[in-house]
């Protein structure tokens, strides 16, 4: 099922983070595909190489949530930053959109590390990031229509599904491909625990700041 928009557009205020968070990946795409190998082993997240005490080691955490393994792979993402990021923005200060999208990459990239910290293997991409934003989005319109595209074998159609259905689907797939993917976390592939840990920080994050600001207005 791909994305293609939803039933609520925020028009009120042009989305300037989600934006530019969107440039931002495709330049940083660009920079590593000009060089891959050495771009990708320099800003990527190398569990083996994390140091607690030394914070320069710390810094992948956040550089690594703008690589890309590949067309793919920056093509879903941004997809998904695209349709699902400018709604989440309007609820938010564009500061605070922001910090959820790097919180919940960060928080990703952690759940991740916390299942190898001794894997020599590089963990990059938007994924975690991506998901919080997923995760704030089902905190604030659950009963949003997603019009969805839809390939049935040779039959291709598009689809309305209501927002709950369409990314809780999605979360459940990403608990069972996680939990079958451990006994081959050690050869790579792809992080799904950065999804779940993405995910819960987004949905947790909007749902605090929703509370607060219903205690600031009344």
């Amino acid at each position: 099922m791909i994305p293609v928009s939803d039933s609520t557009h925020r028009a009120a205020r042009f989305p300037f983070v989600n934006v530019i968070l969107i440039l931002t990946n495709l330049y940083v795409f660009f920079l590593q595909f000009m060089n891959p190998e050495s771009f990708t082993l320099q800003y990527a997240l190398t569990p083996s190489t994390v140091d607690f005490v030394n914070y320069a080691s710390l810094i992948p955490f956040v550089t690594s949530m703008f690589l890309h393994g590949g067309i793919l792979h920056i093509t879903s993402n941004m997809l998904f930053l695209w349709v699902f990021g400018d709604n989440v923005e309007g609820e938010m200060f564009p500061f605070v959109f922001l910090l959820v999208y790097l919180f919940s990459g960060i928080i990703g990239g952690l759940t991740q590390y916390a299942l190898n910290p001794a894997s020599d293997i590089p963990m990059l991409g938007a994924s975690g990031a991506v998901a919080g934003v997923l995760g704030a989005y089902i905190s604030y319109f659950p009963h949003n229509k997603i019009k969805t595209f839809v390939p049935l074998f040779f039959i291709f159609t598009f689809v309305n599904i209501s927002a709950w259905m369409m990314i809780g689907y999605w979360f459940v797939l990403q608990i069972f491909s996680g939990v079958s993917s451990l006994p081959t976390q050690q050869d790579g592939g792809v992080a799904f625990f950065a999804h779940i840990g993405g995910f819960v920080a987004g949905f947790l994050m909007s749902k605090l700041l929703r509370i607060n600001r219903v205690q600031v207005v009344g």
